[in-house]
């Protein structure tokens, strides 16, 4: 993704050691674009944890470079335990999302069955880490592609007239790798002169949509407007919505699907308007040992004081926060719920897009049969 014309990606290895990871920090967006250096594997701990990075894929890669950083802590004698330890660690931070388990197991299996040196190891470590930022990259840009038919079908059906889609927190490019997996179709879209607009969620409590969801789409010219949570019903009984797209942080072998909260209630607002409702996701997110999204997602229930303050920029420029409800209410703060597959239109991942059940995805996954 471009910002002011350089391209970056969310996440990267330092030249010219490769020994740290620089990451995006996404809690000074939007009001900076800042840096952090990601030295050790505490440090890739707590910025995932304290959502210096967030997002599913973003995640995902995350825990792959905090693995290669264990791997360059780990001591020569006790290198596997300190391998097992550092994923155990890494998937204990966010226990909703597929991605970042998938990679912490992903390269803890490489590393325990590697036969050669402590530093072979580690160089295995870091070029599978960097091919799990690249695999994540590449599936979000296929899934901008796939996406793009459904957007350029809605467009002719409209005379080439704005196709309006709504989205819900941040599924763009900071929350993967690169290109995003529900807006990926969008800037797919916007690049080839089609004519989008996107209703932007504020995404309550840690306003994703509003924070980076608007950013994302200024930096890249897409005409967008902020709106309440609440508001996209309103907007669909109106016929002002052609489209819901969302990411997904783990969908289950039949298709039900855990995101941001909110997300279910925007699923029954577009199933009683006739509103297609589509979840982009690569196929890292899929989690095929789940059968009942409603049951056995583990859903993540974050700090109170999240939904208890507010941050802001003041207009003396301080980023600062305030409380919005009185000092002795107490608040639950649950980060994801989970929509059933039978209010989801289709699923659009790199491999292409499938009806919202068990047999559309092994369409497309058969070795998972």
């Amino acid at each position: 993704m471009n910002v002011e014309g350089k391209h970056y990606r969310t996440i990267w290895l330092n030249e010219p050691h490769l020994k740290t990871a620089r990451i995006i920090n996404q809690l000074t967006l939007p009001y900076k674009f800042d840096f952090m250096d990601l030295c050790t594997l505490d440090d890739a701990v707590k910025a995932i944890k304290d959502m210096y990075v967030r997002g599913a894929g973003l995640i995902g890669a995350a825990a792959a470079y905090g693995m290669y950083l264990a791997a360059l802590e780990a001591g020569d004698h006790s290198f596997n335990d300190d391998i097992i330890s550092a994923a155990d660690a890494l998937k204990k931070t966010r226990p909703t999302a597929s991605n970042l388990a998938w990679a912490a197991d992903r390269m803890s299996a490489l590393l325990l069955n590697h036969s050669g040196t402590i530093g072979q190891k580690r160089e295995a470590a870091r070029l599978e880490a960097q091919a799990v930022a690249d695999e994540d990259a590449d599936s979000c840009r296929r899934i901008g592609l796939h996406g793009l038919e459904i957007i350029k079908r809605i467009s002719s059906k409209k005379n080439g007239g704005a196709v309006n889609i709504l989205t819900h927190c941040n599924a763009g490019w900071l929350a993967f790798v690169d290109y995003g997996s529900a807006l990926s179709p969008v800037y797919a879209a916007f690049d080839q002169g089609i004519d989008v607009h996107v209703w932007v969620d504020e995404t309550r409590p840690r306003n994703q949509g509003a924070s980076l969801t608007a950013w994302e789409l200024s930096m890249h010219g897409v005409k967008h407007d902020l709106i309440a949570d609440n508001a996209g019903g309103h907007l669909m009984q109106h016929g002002m919505v052609d489209i819901v797209i969302t990411g997904a942080d783990r969908v289950t072998r039949n298709a039900d699907a855990a995101n941001k909260i909110g997300t279910y209630l925007k699923a029954l607002a577009a199933k009683e308007n006739g509103v297609p409702f589509y979840i982009a996701l690569p196929s890292s997110t899929f989690d095929f040992k789940m059968r009942n999204g409603v049951k056995e997602i583990p859903i993540e229930e974050r700090d109170s004081s999240e939904v208890r303050y507010i941050e802001g920029l003041t207009r003396e420029g301080k980023i600062e926060k305030v409380r919005i409800c009185p000092e002795a209410t107490a608040a639950r703060n649950w980060g994801f719920d989970v929509t059933p597959a039978k209010f989801i239109t289709g699923l659009i991942s790199e491999r292409g897009i499938c009806a919202a059940d068990e047999k559309g995805i092994l369409s497309l996954y058969p070795e998972f049969l």
